[in-house]
């Protein structure tokens, strides 16, 4: 069974075994998601989900001025496919929720279709594409949308 619990400085490199693992190519720097821990609880909200204790999996959300926007989700390989994405963007969800968030924003690569599915069953809508934003790659993101995070939208 999946739990979900606040990320701390102390799953970093647990995380970043991930970060690496799953965005060889452009995958964030420790400093970068260390200076993005800093910003919690004021304007993120990180979590990382354990399966018997073992993170296997880690997501992010930044809200500010009634807008969320989901900065990261990373599911190990092997938990792919197994509900654990859908219970960090849950997660995500309700938090976004609670900060009174209108709207919320993500992007998700354009050769990533299982991602691209999870969200829509979300209710997330495709609002544009973003050209070549993933580097080195140039891979483009679909910018996506959700309209509020009542209880009435949650999926």
């Amino acid at each position: 069974m999946v739990t979900v619990r606040p990320m701390t400085d102390s799953d970093l490199p647990d995380v970043m075994i991930l970060e690496h693992a799953l965005f060889p190519e452009d995958a964030w720097s420790e400093g970068t998601l260390r200076g993005e821990l800093a910003e919690q609880p004021a304007t993120r909200h990180y979590v990382v989900a354990l399966d018997d204790g073992e993170i296997v999996g880690y997501a992010g959300l930044l809200a500010v001025g009634g807008d969320g926007d989901v900065q990261t989700i990373g599911v190990r390989a092997d938990r792919q496919g197994r509900g654990v994405g859908a219970v960090l963007l849950t997660e995500l969800l309700g938090e976004s929720a609670r900060r009174e968030c209108r709207q919320v924003f993500l992007e998700v690569r354009a050769d990533n279709p299982r991602a691209q599915k999870l969200y829509q069953r979300f209710g997330f809508v495709q609002i544009g594409i973003r050209k070549r934003y993933y580097q080195p790659s140039g891979v483009d993101a679909i910018v996506m949308r959700r309209q509020g995070t009542g209880e009435d939208n949650d999926a």
